[in-house]
C-alpha cells in the first residue's frame, strides 16, 4: 500500500520518491495544500475503488496512517 501511495503523492507535490518515508507528513513535510490533499484522495478512491470517510481523512498526517487507513478499508 505505501508504494502505491507514493505513486501517487509524486504527482501532486514536487518531491522525489525516495525522499517519501512512512513518517512524513502531508502537509508539513511533502507540501500538500488542502486542495492537493483532496484532490490525491479522490484519485485514491477511483483508483483503489474504496470510498474514503471525510472525517477519517481529515486525521490522516503521515504517509504511514494513509496506507494504515486505505488497508483497514479495502
Amino acid at each position: 500500500m505505501f508504494e502505491q501511495l507514493v505513486e501517487i503523492i509524486v504527482n501532486y507535490v514536487e518531491v522525489k520518491k525516495e525522499d517519501i518515508k512512512p513518517e512524513s507528513r502531508f502537509m508539513e513535510d511533502l507540501g500538500f495544500t488542502s486542495f492537493d490533499f483532496m484532490s490525491m484522495l479522490g484519485e485514491i478512491e477511483d483508483t483503489l475503488d474504496v470510498e474514503i470517510d471525510q472525517e477519517e481523512a481529515a486525521n490522516i498526517r503521515t504517509i504511514q496512517e494513509a496506507a494504515d487507513y486505505l488497508s483497514s478499508i479495502s
